[in-house]
């Protein structure tokens, strides 16, 4: 299961002390702590609601995110009793995937039992926020069947709801509702269910539920390496400005992926180094598989990445099989890059770049025939063969058709002389003396206007601010009216004078 390359998540399963689920019993003044406050949160859902502001609902849920530690089964079952009408269809649902025993055992004191809510609330954003609260309760507590079967169900709500309050609830719920599936192996079953999920946002121009769902299948098709359906689909899906930067920073992995195995390298290179610039400082995981993706591609482009990409703090451990190969790919040592593959090819087939370490052997030829074309002004071609450690029954005969293609690629600059049987290198030149500073310059102003242009785009301002610049400039347009008569009354006076 492709489970690392989405390690960037908004909201994590949180990994328990021991081995199994987190534990659901706590202390009674510990629940009515965390009732309070999931009680505040609801508050929150339903102010944004009623005013239709949507960042006080992105702000509940981001506070929800915080509080999953804290949560059990006894605190959220009595925010279910509070929140949702006691025998709806809602209640009786979320209630059936809480454990029974957990609600006999909570003791909530006095204080807390006078505070309950007086009236039961209807609002659909709290239902939805009902059903997603407890999807990451089951989630982490690791009943992976009960969390499928859950956000099934609040996916089959979502559908009769359109509402612009719920978009940013129901985008978590896709991601957790394919979540759910991944960790069940089931991630095939709801392919069908996310492409009309996503056809129905884009009809409904839910911007933030298409950025979700457009992640969420490209994924789903990388899992099952249809890498030509996801390109298909990334190709053909809505155009439309990026809302959430963890989204964008998904959208910007999955591509480098599909450009790397279309062999567009330098596509992806940039895809991947961006992902992983923009990615938050927290998603740690995400950032390193984002770095060992894009070690790889530098590698097929010629490249070798700088020794402190390897050197990030927390990710030394996870990228040192790829800093031994890029050693191997850097000295041109093929016996030295075949032993690093052996030795970390259980690391490489479960980070899905097997394949592409394959196509290195040729990188590591032609980086060991550049040094040797540097070292030597003539050199034999079974000498060659012999530095290269080629391992075929003619060794000779294959050391020349790679000088040769080594040659008319331009990899190296030399001529080979057949009937003497040796390489013989030209002269280098001076690097100044031709485009290539010009070119790394120019890239180098590129990416910091794109950088300039991407900041200018996320600036943010306060509401209204526009009215407040109207006013400031009726005020400027009444103080230089004043101005103007005052310049003209003086210079009547001045005409008195003479």
């Amino acid at each position: 299961m492709e489970s690392a390359d989405v390690e960037m998540k908004e909201s994590q399963p949180v990994a328990p002390a021991a081995d199994g689920p987190i534990p659901s019993k706590s202390s009674p003044s510990a629940t009515s702590n965390v009732l309070q406050l999931l009680k505040e949160i609801a508050s929150l859902v339903e102010i944004g609601a009623y005013t239709k502001e949507v960042r006080r609902i992105a702000r509940a849920v981001r506070l929800t995110i915080v509080l999953r530690r804290k949560l059990t089964a006894a605190s959220v079952s009595a925010f279910l009793n509070q929140t949702l009408v006691a025998g709806s269809e809602a209640h009786s649902r979320l209630s059936s995937y809480l454990p029974k025993e957990d609600e006999l055992d909570m003791d909530v004191d006095t204080e807390t039992s006078t505070t309950q809510l007086s009236t039961k609330h209807t609002l659909p954003e709290l239902e939805i926020y009902c059903y997603l609260l407890v999807l990451i309760f089951l989630i982490d507590q690791k009943k992976y069947d009960e969390a499928k079967a859950c956000s099934s169900a609040s996916i089959a709500r979502l559908k009769n709801l359109n509402r612009r309050t719920i978009d940013v609830l129901a985008s978590r719920l896709y991601f957790y509702y394919s979540y759910s599936y991944e960790l069940t192996n089931c991630l095939a079953e709801i392919r069908r269910s996310l492409l009309a999920l996503h056809r129905m946002a884009t009809l409904r121009r839910d911007e933030l539920g298409q950025e979700t769902l457009l992640n969420l299948l490209l994924r789903n098709y990388l899992h099952y390496n249809l890498y030509d359906q996801a390109e298909k689909l990334r190709s053909k899906a809505p155009r439309f400005e990026a809302h959430s930067n963890q989204q964008f920073c998904r959208y910007l992995f999955y591509l480098g992926k599909i450009r790397t195995i279309q062999l567009e390298y330098t596509d992806a290179k940039e895809s991947l180094l961006q992902a992983a610039r923009k990615a938050p400082v927290a998603a740690r995981g995400f950032r390193i598989q984002c770095n060992k993706w894009a070690v790889i591609v530098r590698l097929l482009l010629g490249e070798i990445p700088e020794r402190t990409v390897f050197m990030q703090k927390g990710m030394k451990k996870a990228l040192e099989p790829y800093f031994e190969l890029t050693n191997a790919v850097r000295i041109g040592d093929l016996e030295l890059f075949r032993s690093v593959a052996d030795k970390f090819s259980d690391t490489f087939t479960s980070d899905r770049t097997n394949n592409l370490i394959v196509r290195l052997r040729h990188n590591v030829i032609r980086t060991g025939l550049r040094n040797i074309s540097i070292a030597y002004s003539r050199i034999s071609l079974a000498d060659v063969a012999k530095k290269l450690r080629l391992d075929s029954p003619n060794p000779v005969a294959d050391a020349e058709s790679i000088v040769a293609k080594a040659i008319r690629d331009g990899a190296i600059d030399a001529t080979i002389d057949h009937a003497k049987g040796w390489m013989e290198s030209k002269e280098t030149g001076d690097v100044y003396s031709t485009n290539d500073p010009q070119s790394a310059f120019d890239s180098r102003i590129v990416f910091c206007l794109n950088m300039h242009n991407d900041a200018v785009k996320a600036l943010r301002f306060p509401p209204n601010s526009h009215k407040k610049e109207k006013e400031s400039a009726e005020k400027r347009r009444e103080r230089q009216q004043q101005e103007e008569e005052l310049a003209k009354h003086i210079a009547e006076e001045d005409d008195d004078d003479f």
